[in-house]
């Protein structure tokens, strides 16, 4: 029987995440032992844009990793820098749930006729991420955004106690802990309104390269559909150099055309088409540059 540890943050989502994948080795007949990391994003609650360098969420659990403290980590794809450290790869992605922002309401604040959001003029909604509120920013001038720092369970408590009109959540991690949303009017976003993160919804799990037993126990928890649709999205995020912190929507999906990429950068969207992953993402990719000359990225 094949033993092994998974690192990862000790956050309810986080823990969800892990347990499932647990389950799923468990499956396959392994032993799983869970090594909780404290990641400094646990720990600083400042916002995080003055906070220092990027991976606030994941370079604890990879360290975990890559000092033999654990086997292998879970991630939420999104929080992973585009920037991938020396001795790690992603050895699967499993299957992806649904990439949509999810809009919660406080029912005092409801607008049904709005234009854009239902939410009344000049709403107090919360976000962190600087690409929803860039996007809030284009969508509805009229709102008031604030900084909103915690996990989905912390997020959901300070809207029930009015410190918000409303916040902005993914819709994954919703449905993953499966809340009680009855208190809120909500509503999914579909992509052409607000688009997600780059890899919004999918897990990564991690090994080192070296470790050929743990790449071969996790390859049937890999699904190829979802991996191909994030490396789109984060060749696209990685071409403008960006972190979590980038306001850049990226989307991905397959159509009968082949893989589709809807991307959201500075106030416009951006489409394009093709089988290969890395041909979408570089389209996307020039024609931003077309529109900013002053992006300065090379493409790889």
């Amino acid at each position: 029987m094949a033993r092994v540890r998974l690192a990862t943050r000790g956050s309810r989502l986080a823990l969800w995440q892990a347990e499932w994948v647990a389950k799923q080795l468990v499956q396959q007949g392994a032993e799983v032992e869970l090594v909780v990391v404290e990641t400094q994003g646990d720990r600083e609650k400042r916002p995080f844009a003055q906070m220092q360098g990027q991976g606030f969420f994941t370079k604890a659990v990879q360290e975990a990793v890559l000092e033999g403290r654990a086997d292998f980590a879970v991630h939420s794809y999104k929080d992973l820098p585009s920037a991938r450290p020396a001795g790690l790869e992603i050895a699967a992605v499993p299957p992806r749930e649904d990439p949509r922002e999810l809009l919660l309401v406080r029912l005092q604040a409801v607008d049904q006729v709005a234009p854009g959001l239902p939410l009344r003029a000049g709403a107090r909604v919360g976000s962190s991420a600087a690409r929803r509120q860039a996007q809030l920013a284009h969508l509805r001038p009229d709102l008031s955004l604030l900084e909103l720092r915690g996990n989905v369970l912390t997020r959901v408590e300070k809207l029930r106690q009015g410190e918000y009109d409303a916040v902005l959540l993914a819709y994954a991690g919703v449905r993953r802990l499966g809340l009680d949303l009855s208190p809120f009017h909500w509503q999914v976003l579909p992509p052409t309104l607000l688009v997600p993160a780059p890899a919004q919804g999918a897990l990564a799990l991690e090994c080192r390269q070296d470790d050929k037993r743990l790449r071969a126990l996790l390859e049937p928890l890999d699904d190829p559909s979802a991996r191909r649709a994030v490396a789109a999205e984060r060749g696209l995020m990685a071409r403008l150099a960006g972190g979590c912190q980038l306001a850049l929507g990226a989307l991905a999906q397959e159509t009968p055309e082949g893989l589709q990429l809807l991307a959201w950068y500075r106030g416009r969207s951006y489409q394009a088409r093709g089988s290969d992953p890395e041909a979408v993402a570089e389209a996307v990719f020039k024609e931003i540059c077309s529109e900013y000359p002053e992006v300065v990225c090379e493409s790889p």
